[in-house]
């Protein structure tokens, strides 16, 4: 028996794609055009630009349109784009929302403000003022670990009714939170945390966000797709195949971005280097990258 479930607003499998620099330390268009192809054609039907794990606190406001632009060009309608605009400044947040469009996104991610830290009423209020603004759907972003502040459930059930506010990036560790909303709501929620993909999707989220797809794209891809074909035991064998993978990616004390171009790197895949401050990987953490990697397709 399979499953149903409505259409997801923004596909399925999202990869949160790194952004690919030169050696030099410059935006790599064409390598990004490369890379999302790539991601494409391997099972991802959504691509997440100008996220954390593309390294958007380091890049200008024009390397982001001009991401969201070559991503475009290079795949077409064959997969939705997610363009990244949060910021701790909801003005700013707005003028990336409305340049995002311009270049071509089909939805933005906006995330919390981070640092500033406010209270319900105000975090509800940004998320407002960006989906008046915006002509794009909005997917919102609870990742209280990095931003100092989550999305309450309260909070995203009465922002669900905003007709632009239709998708929830989930990396806020509260399930059951999570499944409240899910409840409550016609939300789409998107697992943030690779561990969580198939627990999510079985509960009924529309998919997931995921920063090991950079990696394993079509692994990722077949998680929900087995589920939705009924065969639930493959879909928990290939959540826990790609366990290993995903504790070094996300797990080990680096950030997602560092292992992925690093992971990337030795697969021949663009990547290049990250911006400080962050520091690129050692030899013997992309080694042991590596290793996993030829693990799982071993296996």
């Amino acid at each position: 028996m399979t499953s149903t479930r409505k259409p997801p607003p923004f596909g399925r499998t999202l990869c949160a794609m790194i952004t690919p620099f030169t050696g030099a330390g410059a935006l790599d268009p064409d390598g990004a055009q490369r890379l999302a192809a790539h991601l494409v054609a391997q099972g991802c039907d959504g691509l997440v630009l100008n996220g954390t794990t593309g390294e958007s606190p380091t890049t200008t406001d024009e390397e982001k349109t001009r991401l969201v632009a070559a991503v475009r060009e290079a795949v077409g309608d064959r997969a939705a784009l997610v363009a990244g605009v949060g910021s701790a400044d909801t003005r700013h947040t707005v003028e990336l929302a409305l340049a995002a469009a311009k270049a071509g996104a089909d939805g933005v991610l906006v995330v919390t403000p981070y640092y500033s830290r406010p209270p319900q009423e105000a975090v509800a209020a940004h998320f407002r003022a960006v989906a008046d603004a915006s002509e794009l759907p909005l997917m919102l972003y609870d990742i209280p670990g990095r931003t100092g502040t989550r999305i309450e459930p309260e909070t995203l059930i009465r922002l669900a009714e905003h007709p632009r506010i239709a998708a929830v990036k989930d990396c806020s560790y509260d399930f059951l939170g999570t499944q409240k909303v899910l409840a409550e709501t016609g939300l789409a929620y998107y697992a943030g945390c690779d561990e969580h993909v198939l627990a999510l999707y079985a509960v009924g989220a529309a998919g997931c966000v995921s920063t090991v797809a950079n990696a394993v794209p079509a692994h990722i891809a077949a998680i929900p797709a087995a589920f939705d074909a009924g065969d639930t035991a493959r879909a928990r064998r290939l959540q826990l195949a790609v366990t290993p993978l995903t504790e070094a990616m996300t797990g080990a004390g680096l950030p997602g971005t560092v292992t992925a171009k690093a992971l990337l790197g030795r697969l021949g895949l663009p990547a290049g280097p990250v911006r400080a401050p962050l520091l690129p990987a050692g030899r013997e953490t992309a080694d042991g990258l590596l290793a996993r990697y030829e693990t799982l397709r071993a296996g």
